[in-house]
């Protein structure tokens, strides 16, 4: 696929983006360079090929999830203006 620069012209005012000559001429090479790459990897086979997460052998460690902190509702709850039922209450700001 290749963009002509009438192509880049109306995507840049679709985008409104304001463009000049110069610009568009300079961006259609880019993206025609663009368009040009994703050709190429495309025509690469890639039949016998699993898909991978990440493009080196990268694990992430984990730990044992295990809780670390007490439990401290009870102390929170009893500086709070109001509560009920173990809930916050606030107060009403939408009449």
């Amino acid at each position: 696929m290749s963009l002509s620069q009438d192509d880049v012209k109306r995507i840049a005012k679709l985008a409104r983006i304001e463009i000049d000559d110069g610009e568009a001429a300079a961006t259609q090479g880019q993206l025609n360079d663009i368009f040009e790459l994703i050709a190429a990897m495309q025509a690469v086979d890639t039949a016998g090929v699993e898909p991978m997460a990440h493009a080196q052998e990268v694990y992430q460690r984990l730990r044992e999830d295990v809780v670390t902190e007490s439990d401290r509702r009870a102390a929170f709850q009893a500086i709070a203006p109001a509560v009920e039922n173990g809930l916050y209450l606030v107060p009403r700001v939408i009449e």
